[in-house]
């Protein structure tokens, strides 16, 4: 029989669930919080640094019937050398729609499973959505144990305004999708939008993506590189777009990356500059109304006339 780390002996099933030998003693009956109870526990896991698995976090891998998990060699890892003996059922992008209805008519009929994502929150920019989803309409309780979260850290280690952000969780990875996507960014902003910017990016392309970030926001906004975050290299470098993309045109980067982006400047709606919101706001996909409503936030102008200016820049469209 194949082994699972550091020995435990493990066994795959038709249904997907891989199982690790559980060690003696290794249950807790009543995690903090309460005793162990049907339902779906969402479980941060450390980004880096094991260190920062919390003691609820334990208590409730443990207590589960099984660990819902990205990928069962990363996770039976964490369990082996946490000294967890869990049953471990992949969940991931390829498998997660077919798999949620089984896992909740489970878990109504009594089991409790932990999700995990192979680092940090479950959901943000992993698997989960569409079980959590299905659990909630179908009555299952649903909790979390906070934790690591590598978008968050890095919004906080950046430097940049931390209030209002937005996380946009990874771009597309070829360079014309890219390019439309941080145009509509862009275009977002122009209409009234002002948040610091959060990214995930892979180590290969962030030269590139740091590139046509400078592109579209423009070479002088500041913006931060996170790495290796709680891990014995990180490093955060911050700077000018244009700045960024130069040095990581040809150093070299490694690691588990984020990219944060600050705000637009502030600008002043001068004559012609309101059409143009309006346009770039219409194209972003908003209504007439939503689009008003957002330049006029923005400008300080009145609703009322930013309303009849997008009116008549309709008009004008179809006319032309």
């Amino acid at each position: 029989m194949p082994r699972g780390p550091q020995g435990h002996r493990a066994s795959a099933r038709e249904d997907g669930v891989v199982g690790v030998g559980e060690a003696e003693g290794t249950r807790s009956v009543d995690p903090p919080g309460g005793p162990a109870t049907p339902g779906l526990v969402l479980v941060a896991t450390p980004i880096g640094n094991l260190g920062d698995l919390s003691p609820r976090a334990l208590a409730a891998l443990r207590d589960a019937d099984a660990v819902l998990c990205e990928d069962s060699r990363v996770t039976g890892g964490l369990l082996a050398r946490q000294g967890i003996a869990a049953t471990m059922i992949p969940l991931h992008d390829h498998n997660e729609a077919a798999q949620a209805p089984r896992l909740v008519e489970r878990m109504k009929s009594g089991e409790r499973f932990a999700l995990v994502s192979d680092a940090g929150t479950p959901l943000v920019s992993d698997p989960g959505y569409r079980l959590v989803r299905a659990a909630i309409e179908a009555g299952v309780a649903v909790s979390a144990v906070p934790g690591p979260n590598a978008a968050v850290t890095a919004l906080a280690l950046s430097g940049l305004p931390p209030h209002p952000f937005l996380f946009l969780g990874f771009l597309p990875a070829k360079a014309g999708p890219r390019a439309a996507e941080l145009a509509r960014l862009r275009a977002v902003e122009r209409a009234g939008l002002s948040a610091t910017l959060v990214f995930f990016e892979a180590p290969h392309r962030l030269g590139e993506a740091l590139a046509a970030m400078a592109g579209a926001f423009g070479p002088d906004r500041p913006a931060a590189v996170a790495r290796e975050m709680t891990k014995r290299f990180e490093e955060v470098r911050r700077g000018r777009l244009a700045d960024l993309a130069t040095h990581y045109a040809t150093a070299e980067a490694r690691g588990e990356i984020c990219v944060v982006v600050g705000p637009a400047p502030e600008e002043t709606a001068g004559e012609g500059e309101l059409d143009e919101r309006l346009r770039d706001a219409l194209a972003a996909g908003m209504s007439l109304r939503d689009a008003a409503a957002s330049v006029a936030a923005a400008t300080g102008l009145r609703r009322r006339e930013v309303y009849a200016r997008a009116l008549a820049l309709a008009g004008e469209a179809e006319r032309g």
